[in-house]
């Protein structure tokens, strides 16, 4: 029975460092700082690709002016090769996310995709003399304004508020 007891030592020493490492990576996350808030994203400057996509597109490119600084551009993209899509999108001042999306693109795919699926109400207002209709949807809710050569989408999980100041704000040059 000499073997055993070696088991028991084996055994003994393997549950006491099972133990110890427990015990440190337990005050390792007690002094490692934690973020509980959403990361800050980094505030983009979108004028050169606002000035490309103006010359480029066949259409008045539309964007922001006058909005506070509280509302951050966060990403920003012109796809020429692709319908002339403008994408421009904002972090608002309580976090909520609104973005434009611009295109030459068939309405109905290029609403479906840039709405994230949001199906159109009855509801409709107008904005500086052009009718918006509401689409809400799971994700996000939109605004969408169809023209002859362009459709227009404001979108995003703010609130319609948010995306009726969004839409107001919208110049083209």
């Amino acid at each position: 029975m000499a073997g055993s007891n070696g088991k028991q030592k084996s055994v003994r020493n393997m549950v006491l460092s099972l133990g110890v490492t427990v015990l440190a990576a337990g005050v390792m996350y007690l002094f490692v700082p934690h973020e509980d808030g959403t990361p800050d994203l980094p505030r983009v400057d979108y004028r050169v690709e606002l000035l490309t996509a103006r010359r480029a597109a066949p259409y008045g490119v539309e964007a922001p002016e006058g909005l506070p600084d509280t509302w951050k551009a966060t990403s920003v993209r012109f796809q020429g090769d692709k319908n002339d899509a403008w994408h421009l999108g904002f972090h608002a001042p309580d976090g909520e996310y609104v973005q434009i999306e611009q295109s030459t693109q068939e309405p109905a795919p290029f609403i479906e995709e840039a709405s994230q699926g949001a199906q159109p109400t009855k509801v409709t207002q107008s904005i500086d003399g052009m009718t918006w209709t509401r689409y809400t949807g799971g994700r996000y809710d939109a605004l969408v304004r169809q023209q002859a050569d362009v459709t227009t989408v404001v979108a995003g999980t703010g609130s319609f508020e948010q995306l009726t100041e969004m839409a107001e704000a919208l110049k083209a040059k």
